[in-house]
C-alpha cells in the first residue's frame, strides 16, 4: 500500500522538446519519437528520479495530449496502471480508456455546454491565415489551434475566452497552442477518480499524499486539489504569475525544472512536506 500519488502533467513540466529546453545542451535522453524522429526528452537525471519515484508512489501522467499522442511517450518507470489524457476526459487503466468514466463525462457535457460543433465553428470563424496553423478536434471531445505566437492578436485568446464562458467552456493557451475546453473536462476530477479507486482496491493508503505539477492553466485545479503541489518558473501559469497556498515554484526553468519538480515529489515519498521553494 503506497503513501503518495503524484500526479504530473507532461509536456514542458516533466518531457520537453527542443524549443523548450531553455538551457543549451543538457544531458537528455528520448522519450517520445514522431514519424521516427525524436521529439521530447528529459534530462538523464530526471529520467533517473521518475524511475526511482515510481517503485514506491503511484505515480499518475495527466496530460491534455490525447490518446495516440500520450502513448507515443515512454516514460521511465513504465508502466503505470493509471493516466490520464485529454484533459480528464480519458482515464486509462492498464492502458485501455475506461468507457464509464467517458460515457459518465460526455453526458454532463452534453447537459452543461455548447456543442463541439458549434464551438469549431466559433473558432473557425475567428481564425486567418495570418496566424493559425492548424484547428484539430482532440478525442471528439475539445478542439484547439496551433497558432504563429508572433502574429496571434493581441486580445484573441480573452475575446475568445470571453465567448466560450457563457456556453460552458473556457480558452486558455500552451505555447503554440489555444485550447476551447468544456469546464467539465477537467484534469482534477479525473485525478480525483484515481485516487479514489486506488484507495478502494487498496493499493493507495486512504491518508495518502496528492501530489501534483503543472505549468499550464489548465493544470491549475489540480495543482488547487492536491495536498502539496509545484510548478516550474516558466508556462502560462508562470506568465499569469499564478500562486496558490501549498504550491511551490521551481527555481529553475526550462528543461532542468524538471529535475526540481521530481525531487519535490521524492522529498514527499520521503514524508517531508516541506517545499523547494516558494
Amino acid at each position: 500500500m503506497r503513501g503518495v500519488m503524484v500526479a504530473t502533467d507532461l509536456d514542458r513540466t516533466v518531457i520537453y522538446t527542443r524549443t523548450a529546453f531553455g538551457h543549451p545542451n543538457p544531458r537528455t535522453v528520448c522519450v517520445e519519437h514522431y514519424d521516427g524522429q525524436p521529439l521530447s526528452y528529459m534530462t538523464a537525471g530526471a529520467a533517473q528520479r521518475l524511475s526511482a519515484l515510481a517503485e514506491t508512489a503511484a505515480v499518475v501522467p495527466v496530460t491534455t495530449r490525447t490518446i495516440a499522442q500520450f502513448q507515443r511517450v515512454r516514460l521511465p518507470g513504465q508502466p503505470f496502471p493509471y493516466a490520464i489524457t485529454s484533459n480528464g476526459g480519458t482515464i486509462l487503466r492498464n492502458g485501455l480508456p475506461d468507457r464509464r468514466w467517458r460515457s459518465a463525462l460526455e453526458a454532463r457535457v452534453r447537459a452543461e455546454c455548447a456543442g463541439l460543433v458549434e464551438v469549431r465553428a466559433q473558432l473557425r470563424a475567428r481564425v486567418d491565415e495570418s496566424f493559425a496553423l492548424k484547428l484539430r478536434e482532440a478525442d471528439d471531445l475539445f478542439c484547439y489551434l496551433v497558432v504563429d505566437q508572433d502574429r496571434l492578436p493581441a486580445n484573441f485568446l480573452a475575446d475568445l475566452d470571453a465567448w466560450c464562458r457563457p456556453r460552458g467552456w473556457s480558452a486558455s493557451q500552451q505555447g503554440r497552442k489555444i485550447y476551447a475546453m468544456p469546464l467539465p473536462v477537467c484534469k482534477s476530477r479525473a485525478v480525483l477518480e484515481v485516487r479514489r479507486r486506488l484507495v478502494d482496491s487498496g493499493d493507495l493508503h486512504p491518508d495518502a499524499v496528492l501530489a501534483a505539477a503543472g505549468d499550464g492553466a489548465l493544470d491549475a485545479e489540480m495543482l488547487r486539489v492536491a495536498d502539496i503541489a509545484i510548478r516550474p518558473r516558466h508556462g502560462e501559469l508562470e506568465q499569469r504569475n499564478w500562486t496558490h497556498p501549498g504550491v511551490a515554484v521551481t527555481r529553475s526553468t526550462g528543461i532542468h525544472a524538471a529535475e526540481e519538480i521530481l525531487d519535490y515529489f521524492l522529498t514527499v515519498r520521503a514524508g517531508q512536506r516541506q517545499p523547494a521553494s516558494s
